[in-house]
């Protein structure tokens, strides 16, 4: 529940559906059990095309996290730059498709690495931990400074410029990612070979951000 957008609802549906995610080896797997990963159709020596997602495993996981997705999209943060960059290309269902697939690939490496987001908001999350603590039966304790620690404006205000400047990170980071790309084989004349040597060049591998 330190990811913004994600709540007590989502977080149990998620386990329950899951379970112990270190069943899983690599977020890939776990993302094909929910049934988020596309289909594959090859025929022959043709190239591989990828249509909608598989949609197996548990239906109710694969809801609450495309609702988390369409939260992500209005909160400051990565996550929302990723949205909208995808949404610029292909239209804002399959961004919401491809942030929830990209929310169980940031669930498994925290659950695996037993860490908090890094991004997260700590008084919203706060609140959220002392909302469960009263659902669970803890008594109330109003007025007592630091209990639920998001009723300060001047906190909450810190706390969404600092998710805007991680946004703003991100973005310079896709940019720099795709000047990287572009750069690679500039030298090349279109529908010729390289004149440099395989040798002399190292080789080079990059990730989409």
């Amino acid at each position: 529940m330190t990811v913004p957008g994600v709540n007590m609802v989502t977080a149990a549906t998620f386990i329950a559906s899951v379970g112990d995610v270190r069943r899983f080896s690599s977020p890939r797997k776990l993302v094909s059990y929910l049934g988020l990963d596309p289909r594959v159709r090859q025929s022959g020596n043709e190239p591989a095309r990828h249509g909608r997602i598989s949609k197996a495993g548990a239906a109710e996981a694969r809801h609450v996290l495309g609702e988390v997705a369409w939260k992500v999209s209005r909160t400051p943060g990565p996550l929302r730059a990723f949205f909208e960059r995808v949404r610029a290309r292909r239209g804002p269902q399959v961004a919401a498709t491809a942030t929830a697939r990209k929310l169980v690939v940031l669930f498994w490496h925290l659950l695996t690495s037993q860490q908090d987001y890094a991004f997260q908001r700590p008084s919203m999350t706060r609140n959220k931990i002392r909302q469960l603590e009263l659902l669970a039966g803890a008594p109330p304790r109003k007025g007592k400074a630091g209990v639920a620690g998001g009723k300060s404006q001047k906190l909450w205000n810190a706390e969404r410029e600092l998710s805007r400047q991680a946004e703003t990170s991100y973005r310079r980071l896709v940019s720099d990612w795709r000047a990287s790309r572009s750069k690679v084989g500039a030298g090349v004349t279109p529908g010729r070979a390289s004149h440099r040597s395989s040798k002399d060049t190292a080789a080079r591998q990059t990730t989409s951000p």
